[in-house]
């Protein structure tokens, strides 16, 4: 027992003791021989760290499996729930790209009751004549059929924003047409849904010519539809196959609609309110509208705002649940007026007496307010510094101070009786001079060159005979607008200018510089020169709403908005309580324009500073100037505006461009209401005869009201004598006081010179330069002064609808032309 007690335990190594390396003798254990070795027992440095689940190759490829079998049976549920019994009906447009192809009769044939389908509701669409339901015992799918009448650009782009098919119809000789194919660009630049192309005649072409008709067709279809399908419809059995390929296509996602719940007005009723009768009834009177439709995207929430495209936002009172118009089993005699859930309240009695039910009522307190533009506190601003109406009456004053020569010994009082003769039309012209300058549109009219004035000037006193114009020559000035024709000039004049001298601007002659661009400053480096971008905001600045950090808020709705589950689900054939809606929008339905909904996310009905990335279109080239009024089609919304352009850097301050670039993208900068991305943004400019020409396309970049735009003058000066580093320079300025006021800023030249001003040299603009290196006699020296741009306030959200677009070279055709 004692030699047991007295035994010495063996040392155990800590955890920190030294290990050497282990002799590699380049042979590799297999995994298999790891664990085997191991035996369970982990190292203590990994029982230190998180541990980490290693799992086998087998392993790795069940989970695989499993995600992409979840992933495929989210995608088959989401395709059979579109046109089946808990989903909306599909809804497909048909669309004529050309003016031979008759898309009328493609819905004729669809009609037919060989094809297998139940029409089960006539003109399921109000104000659309040519649209029906169709539903298909043996797919188990049931349709919403429209034609779509591409003359109205304004309904074919809203229409397909909530269609979830296009059906394409093609002429069987030329595919289509080029106002079809504008209508293609336009709706590519949107975002084209899931779409099919149909082509009629080509049943009726000779046996021999089908194939080589068919193989032409395709080539012309290959341009714009590489990998799609195109489908004959000439019999009940190419009708049968079209609608299963209809019901059974992948669907295309946009992102602007699949993360807002929206509708297609099928059923509209307009309630004018007791308060809209008498001064304010009529046209204009409101009243409450009550839509019929069923809900798509995003389950519809009842205290959310709802935009119609076109016509504005506007709040919901309640949402009802009528009866199901097109249910899916009417081939079997059942009804389907139920399904709504057993957690709704009927209204009155029974199924068969009230089948309305109500199911959300709004709530005043929870329901998001109207409220775009913030509440302006002229109160809240600093009082140090005059506000823009004393600045206008002590300018006025100042302009009506007269000065003239008076008698010596007369007094102020007396001299404000003495009239000179050309005392008016001298301060009239020194008004209008100096209102002139304090524009700030002078700087773009001042890059006119006086020859092309005085140019225009000589042409006009010219006396031109005119030839006798017969035949062709005068019904083709007939169809050309001339006012028109010299605007286009001046555009292009401009746009070549600013090309060839990029920003460059004349100084004034007649007036000081140091005034004229008192509002500019000069930069050490454009790049890494501080400015403030909360420096002298405007007043409507004081407007609009912005955000701490945009992308992380819309980041936080979209994920939000994804989560909900409450309000009426998607499938839900509902009725909703519009209020407080102007009768244009019931007029607008009559007229048999299609009606749209969208839900709005938070503060998407809120005023901000919308940044748009866009690239010009390819089929316009007629210049775009910077402020010039442009129609946005952003998302759902359509409205008005004039933006400024800039450059797309990754700076801190970013370039004014005075013009839309065509070979590089350009920041739209434009007061709009808040609108969270993705979604994509089609501009159009408005021509003199009411057509609307698409300018550019793009998509969404951001809301940012302290994004900093800058735009840049260039004062030129030429070298008159040169001594090695130092050049005396004029024509830069005309008088003493303007060189010492810019001489802080630095000088550059168009060979890469940089240099400064030493010091003035007489008093009529001359000045003494020293530069980095030796200066060429044909180098020119130029000074770059910079101001902070806003958009202007011009948002409008009425937009006249376009006439028809037809091409401007196509407006006389050389074939209606009686050549003699």
């Amino acid at each position: 027992m004692a030699a047991t007690e007295e035994k010495q335990q063996g040392h155990r190594p800590g955890a920190f003791k030294q290990k050497n390396k282990v002799h590699k003798h380049g042979k590799h254990r297999t995994k298999g021989e790891v664990e085997r070795e191991n035996k369970g027992r982990v190292s203590v440095t990994a029982l230190t760290k998180k541990q980490r689940k290693e799992q086998k190759k087998i392993d790795r490829r069940n989970k695989a499996n499993q995600l992409r079998r979840n992933k495929k049976d989210m995608i088959l549920t989401e395709k059979r729930r579109l046109g089946g019994r808990d989903g909306p009906p599909h809804l497909v447009a048909v669309v004529s790209l050309h003016t031979d192809a008759d898309a009328s009769s493609v819905t004729k044939m669809l009609r037919r009751e060989t094809v297998g389908g139940i029409v089960h509701q006539e003109q399921c669409v109000s104000g659309l004549g040519d649209s029906f339901g169709l539903i298909l015992p043996r797919f188990k799918q049931r349709f919403t059929f429209l034609h779509q009448d591409t003359a109205d650009m304004h309904s074919l782009l809203d229409m397909a924003k909530i269609a979830d098919s296009l059906l394409f119809v093609l002429d069987a000789a030329e595919g289509w047409d080029d106002y079809g194919d504008y209508c293609l660009s336009c709706l590519f630049a949107q975002g084209l849904p899931s779409h099919a192309l149909v082509c009629l005649g080509v049943s009726d072409l000779p046996v021999k010519k089908r194939v080589e008709a068919r193989r032409a067709l395709s080539k012309i279809v290959e341009v714009r539809f590489p990998d799609t399908r195109l489908f004959p419809l000439d019999s009940d059995q190419d009708a049968t196959l079209l609608l299963r390929h209809l019901g059974s296509q992948k669907q295309r996602k946009l992102g602007f609609r699949s993360r807002r719940s929206h509708l297609l007005a099928q059923c509209v009723t307009f309630t004018p309110s007791d308060h809209s009768e008498g001064s304010s009834g009529g046209p204009s009177g409101l009243g409450t509208l009550c839509v019929s439709g069923y809900v798509r995207g995003r389950p519809l929430r009842v205290d959310r705002l709802v935009h119609i495209s076109g016509h504005g936002d506007f709040q919901l009172s309640q949402i009802d649940a009528p009866s199901d118009p097109l249910p899916l089993n009417l081939a079997t005699g059942r009804s389907n007026k139920s399904g709504r859930g057993g957690d709704v309240d009927m209204q009155d009695g029974g199924d068969n007496e009230a089948p309305v039910r109500v199911l959300m009522k709004a709530d005043p307190t929870t329901r998001e307010s109207l409220q775009a533009e913030a509440e302006v506190d002229p109160m809240e601003g600093e009082q140090t510094w005059p506000t823009e109406s004393e600045l206008l009456e002590a300018e006025e004053a100042r302009k009506n101070k007269r000065v003239m020569k008076v008698p010596k010994g007369t007094s102020d009082y007396q001299a404000t009786w003495i009239v000179d003769e050309d005392d008016n039309g001298e301060l009239k012209e020194e008004s209008s001079e100096e209102e002139e300058d304090d524009d700030d549109e002078m700087l773009d009219e001042a890059m006119d060159d006086e020859d092309e004035d005085i140019c225009s000037q000589e042409e006009e006193e010219e006396e031109v005979c005119p030839t006798e114009r017969t035949g062709a020559d005068q019904r083709y000035d007939e169809h050309m607008d001339e006012a028109a024709e010299e605007e286009g000039l001046r555009r292009y004049r401009e746009a070549r200018a600013n090309e060839m001298f990029p920003d460059e601007v004349d100084t004034p002659i007649d007036a000081a510089a140091r005034i004229r661009f008192q509002r500019y400053r000069g930069l050490k480096s454009f790049r890494t020169s501080p400015w403030d971008p909360m420096e002298n905001l405007p007043q409507n600045y004081s407007r609009i709403f912005q955000f701490q950090n945009f992308e992380r808020t819309r980041r936080r709705i979209l994920a939000e908005a994804a989560a909900e589950e409450d309000g009426a689900m998607v499938g839900w054939y509902v009725t909703l309580h519009i209020m407080d809606v102007p009768s244009s929008v019931m007029d607008s339905v009559q007229a048999g324009r299609p009606l749209t909904l969208v839900s709005l996310l938070p503060h998407e009905q809120k005023m901000s500073v919308m940044h748009v990335l866009v690239r010009r279109h390819p089929s316009n080239t007629e210049p775009i100037k910077s402020k010039e009024e442009l129609v946005f089609h952003c998302g759902f919304r359509r409205f008005r505006a004039s933006p400024i352009f800039s450059q797309h850097t990754t700076a801190d301050k970013h370039k004014m461009e005075r013009f839309l670039r065509p070979d590089a993208p350009t920041v739209v900068s434009v007061y709009a209401p808040i609108t969270f991305s993705p979604a994509g943004v089609l501009l159009f400019k408005q021509r003199s005869d009411g057509i609307q020409d698409l300018v550019a396309t793009g998509s969404l970049l951001s809301c940012d009201p302290q994004r900093v735009m800058l735009k840049r003058i260039v004062l030129s000066g030429h070298p008159f004598k040169i001594n090695r580093r130092s050049a005396v320079v004029r024509y830069m300025f005309f008088n003493r006081d303007d060189i010492l006021w810019f001489k802080p800023v630095e000088l550059k030249t168009k060979w890469g010179r940089r240099g400064h001003i030493k010091e003035a040299l007489g008093t009529h603009g001359h000045m003494k330069c020293v530069f980095d290196s030796q200066l060429r006699s044909q180098d020119t020296v130029l000074m770059n002064l910079y101001k902070r741009v806003y958009p202007r306030w011009t948002y409008d959200p009425y937009v006249p609808s376009p006439l028809p677009w037809v091409k401007k070279e196509g407006t006389v055709e050389l074939d209606d032309l009686d050549m003699e």
